[in-house]
Parts: C-alpha cells; sequence; structure tokens
C-alpha cells in the first residue's frame, strides 16, 4: 500500500462549513438551485408514510426501466457512497486497483475493510485519460469515474470495456454522467460486458445530497451480494420516493436539459480562465462534468484569497496524482462565474 499522503476524507464540503458558509460555492459540485420545487413537494408528500417501514420496489422497478434493466440488476443504496463501502466489505477481492486522480471515498473504503489498494495514477501530459494497458493484469478490482472527479475527463466507453476480465470486477462511478449532455460513453445499461459494475448518484443533479439516495447497476448475483451487506431498510421513504421521481419522463427531460446548460456554462467559464493563461492558469481540457480542474502556482495562496473575496473553491491536493497547485472549480451559472473571475483576477494580483 503506498504511503498515504493525502486526506482521502476531504471533500468540498468542508470548505462551506463553518466560516465557509456564506461564501459563494464553487467547492460543492451539487447543481445550484437544487432540488426543484415539484420535487421538494414529492419529497414533503412522503413524510405522511413515515410510521411504515420504507419498501423500495415501485423505486426499484423505476430505476430499472429507466435504464432498461430488470430489477434484479438494481441496488438502491444511501448515496453511491455507501455503494463503495458495501463493495469493499461484500466483494472477495485480492488486488483491488483505483484509478487516481478520482473521488477519493473508494479506496478509503477499501482501505477501511483492510484490502491493500493499489494505485494506476493518470498522468497530466497525457490529458489524465486512461490508457486500459496501465492496469495490471492481475488487477481483480478496478475502480475508475466517468466523468471523472476532480478532472472532467470522460473516458470512451470502448476504453472502459476492455478493462473487463474474468474473474475481474469493473466498478465505473457515473455519479456525474447524467450531466453529460446524451450521457455519451455511459455504460449504465450495458450487460454484455463480464463484472461491470455502475454506480449511479441523485445527489449532484437533483441538490439531494442530505438525503442520501443512489443506486448500483449489475449483474443479479453481485447485486445479491452487496444487499445481503446492507442493513435492513437502508434507504428512507423519502429518498425512496425522490428517486421513483426523479426517473419519470419530465424529470429525465428537466435533467437532460440542466446537462446541456451546464455544458454552456462551462464553456463560458472556461473560456473566462483562458484569460488568465499569462498568469501560469492551465485549465484540463476537454472537461465533460459539472466542474473544471486547473493548474497554477501558488494554488493554496490563491484559495486563501478567493475565500477572503467571498469565493470557495476545492483544493486539489488531496486526491492522488495532483499537488497543491491544483484547484477544482464547480461549474455555476453566468452571472456567478463573471463575478468569480473578477474576484479570481484580484487574487491573482494579491498572489
Amino acid at each position: 500500500m503506498p504511503t498515504e499522503a493525502h486526506d482521502l476524507r476531504h471533500h468540498g464540503d468542508a470548505e462551506v462549513r463553518d466560516d465557509g458558509s456564506a461564501l459563494v460555492d464553487l467547492a460543492v459540485n451539487v447543481r445550484a438551485d437544487t432540488p426543484p420545487a415539484w420535487l421538494r413537494e414529492r419529497i414533503a408528500e412522503s413524510l405522511g408514510s413515515l410510521a411504515a417501514y420504507p419498501d423500495g420496489r415501485a423505486a426499484r422497478a423505476a430505476v430499472a426501466a429507466r435504464h432498461g434493466l430488470p430489477a434484479e440488476r438494481v441496488l438502491l443504496t444511501a448515496g453511491a457512497a455507501e455503494a463503495f463501502v458495501l463493495l469493499a466489505r461484500a466483494l472477495k477481492v485480492r488486488r483491488p486497483v483505483v484509478v487516481h486522480p478520482q473521488f477519493t471515498e473508494p479506496e478509503a473504503a477499501l482501505r477501511d475493510a483492510g484490502h491493500t489498494v493499489d494505485r494506476v495514477l493518470l498522468r497530466e501530459e497525457d490529458g489524465f485519460r486512461l490508457d486500459p494497458a496501465a492496469v495490471p493484469e492481475e488487477a481483480d478490482l478496478v475502480v475508475v469515474g466517468n466523468p471523472t472527479n476532480p478532472t472532467s475527463v470522460l473516458h470512451p466507453a470502448a476504453s472502459l470495456a476492455e478493462l473487463a476480465r474474468p474473474g475481474r470486477t469493473l466498478v465505473v462511478d457515473e455519479a456525474f454522467m447524467d450531466a453529460v449532455p446524451g450521457e455519451r460513453e455511459a455504460l449504465a445499461s450495458r450487460t454484455d460486458i463480464p463484472g461491470l459494475v455502475v454506480l449511479r448518484s441523485l445527489t449532484k443533479t437533483w441538490g439531494l445530497a442530505g438525503l442520501r439516495i443512489g443506486y448500483v447497476l449489475a449483474a443479479p448475483e453481485t447485486i445479491a451480494d452487496l444487499e445481503r451487506a446492507q442493513p435492513l431498510w437502508p434507504v428512507s421513504t423519502p429518498a425512496l420516493t425522490a428517486a421513483e421521481a426523479c426517473m419519470s419522463s419530465p424529470a429525465l427531460a428537466e435533467a437532460a436539459h440542466a446537462a446541456h446548460r451546464i455544458a454552456a456554462d462551462r464553456a463560458h467559464l472556461v473560456a473566462g480562465l483562458g484569460e488568465f493563461a499569462s498568469a501560469g492558469l492551465r485549465v484540463v481540457e476537454p472537461a465533460e462534468g459539472p466542474f473544471v480542474l486547473v493548474r497554477l502556482p501558488r494554488a493554496a495562496a490563491v484559495r486563501e484569497h478567493l475565500r477572503e473575496l467571498g469565493f470557495a473553491v476545492r483544493r486539489g491536493d488531496t486526491f492522488p496524482g495532483l499537488g497543491e497547485e491544483w484547484l477544482r472549480l464547480a461549474v455555476r451559472d453566468r452571472g456567478t462565474v463573471s463575478s468569480f473571475l473578477q474576484a479570481l483576477d484580484q487574487a491573482l494580483a494579491r498572489r
């Protein structure tokens, strides 16, 4: 196991807690102005059923129908983070490999379950793009994000499929895939890739981080193994109601519209960041998620100056494969981005 120099338990919400609660939030990858009113109303209506134990059958069927899968290939979880814990505890693996930089909870969960974790570190000079040949042949569990947090790289589905092997579990974290127009390169509905496990989250697009709802898509025998590792009634009635509601045709259309809006807002952000190239700022491109990763000299000082100017951004040095010169910026509306770019100009001048 590599010597740990990264805080795998640090996440963007730490930037906006306590003294950061009044800051403009570009640190957390949850779509702003969510959940929408119609979803809040549906969740509120479910509160009248709290005396009964949760019944996840309708939500499970709705998720299955959304992806064209049978219900036995679906497991509802208390957010995608619970799914990482279940995978770490339930699967009997000998050599797990996590592809970094990426969301750090998969590795943290594997370590907590007693596994020795190997890393494949993608390189900046390659645009943080995955070469399937870099993954050790003997790995029997491989975890990769798509699009990847924090790099915003969208890996080709064909490249990910090349990672599949008999006897290997391939975990693809698609928590941000619904923010990609058309969900290009998604594997969620595929049943032809051996050992494939896809994770999805409803936290990001719908603003449900406080409710905790996500799901796993996998072969029925894998779903059964994970379900046995869950406590009874792991997903609350309000969360189940939200999951079912977010699978409806109007909700999917709203999410698709939001994905296109995010892409336009991201282009505005990337164009604005390009104006700071002379200051040494570099954007990882092409960015395909609802966030961008940037590298700039003395990023830690710039981050602190931005906080003084009212803006929170995500430090990048807690991600294996990155260092103190990296920051992650969530995509926001054009007005917020324009204000942020003005603050960034001031922060760079202070530096």
